[in-house]
């Protein structure tokens, strides 16, 4: 059973001794212990296929509302979490310790992408992610390599392969990766941005060089995403978190045609989830892209989200984060009410984007909790 591997279910487990299983770590080339699920409820709604309740999961699971993810903090700064296989591993099982999701996903970040293509990449405390030497024109798009991935991100298909073991295959495990255009936000922009104006002036004005840089991008992106199926992850997803600040026809340029790709290249080989934040404009036309699910988040209706997408494909989403502040009484009715909404099979519950720092634990199992109580 997985609260054999993982402690209990429902509540936080010990602190693993991380340096101690740093020291200890061997085998780190083997392959995945487990090609199949036990619980592969996310896997069959991702195929479309009638369930009894929707599997749940939330975006940003691992890491931060988390206290146990706080005491790891206190010792390791952002991107050591991130390239050591035996905290990210660590970091990506403690809220399938606590709540038991039906589906894990990697701890890791969409800029370890730009770190391996020689784009500096720091997260400053209080800032996020600040990269020193934005990317601002054609001779700086030159000097962005296509990297080989197992030389410069190899620590993550270790932290796939020790993440798999801690899982004793009992649920899936989700890789991801952002956007190119996302990706290419933050390299122009240097920091996260209301408006990234600065990533939306170099498109419109250096097309040629902007387009350079996304096909880099998705290139990498491309080879990352199918050494993390290789090394064992279940499905893939792809966060466009920043396809909203585009017109639908920019959307198209700049995003959405390096998101096929991407869907194209993955497809026949793990499901992949789509999602673009604020991308609602696009529903109809992701539909048709080969994804096997689109993320939505909370400004569309489930109604509307159905509609727009033709009906057919699975959705995941859309509860809006901050209402997890909510009560847990009322956080459950509303979490009842959207799964109505949406309908029971060809969805997967999540958030409409990433939980929130501040979240209260009981808040957070009350979203889980009503899931796992539900009675179609």
């Amino acid at each position: 059973m997985l609260c054999e591997r993982l402690s209990f279910v429902g509540r936080s487990a010990p602190l693993l001794d991380i340096d101690n299983m740093m020291k200890n770590s061997t085998n780190k080339n083997e392959t995945p212990a487990f090609a199949g699920v036990k619980n592969d409820l996310f896997l069959r709604a991702l195929k479309g296929e009638t369930v009894d309740r929707p599997p749940v999961w939330m975006m940003r699971q691992a890491g931060r509302y988390l206290p146990e993810f706080q005491e790891i903090k206190q010792k390791y700064d952002f991107f050591t979490r991130c390239q050591t296989p035996e905290l990210a591993s660590e970091i990506t099982v403690q809220p399938i310790r606590r709540y038991g999701m039906d589906a894990a996903i990697l701890f890791s970040d969409i800029l370890v992408i730009p770190q391996a293509m020689n784009i500096d990449v720091e997260m400053k405390p209080g800032v996020g992610p600040w990269l020193p030497k934005p990317i601002r024109s054609h001779k700086d798009v030159e000097n962005v390599i296509v990297p080989d991935i197992q030389e410069t991100l190899g620590y993550v298909m270790d932290a796939i392969k020790m993440t798999k073991e801690k899982l004793n295959g009992e649920i899936p495990l989700i890789g991801f990766a952002g956007s190119p255009w996302t990706i290419l936000c933050y390299c122009v922009q240097g920091q996260g941005s209301k408006n990234f104006d600065k990533a939306k002036e170099f498109c419109f004005t250096q097309p040629l060089a902007a387009h350079t840089l996304l096909q880099k991008i998705t290139d990498t992106t491309i080879a990352y995403l199918k050494e993390k199926v290789k090394a064992g992850v279940n499905a893939v997803q792809l966060f466009d978190s920043w396809g909203g600040m585009l017109s639908p026809t920019d959307y198209q340029e700049f995003s959405w045609q390096y998101m096929q790709q991407i869907i194209d290249a993955l497809k026949g080989e793990a499901p992949v989830i789509a999602f673009g934040k604020g991308c609602w404009f696009a529903l109809d036309v992701m539909a048709k892209s080969g994804a096997s699910a689109l993320g939505v988040d909370w400004t569309c209706s489930p109604r509307n989200a159905r509609y727009l997408s033709g009906g057919n494909i699975t959705l995941q989403g859309n509860f809006d984060p901050t209402r997890l502040f909510s009560p847990p009484a009322e956080i459950k009715r509303m979490v009842t009410q959207m799964i109505n909404e949406f309908g029971k099979d060809k969805y997967i519950v999540n958030l409409g984007h990433g939980i929130l720092p501040n979240i209260p634990l009981e808040n957070a199992g009350a979203f889980i909790e009503a899931v796992k109580e539900y009675k179609g």
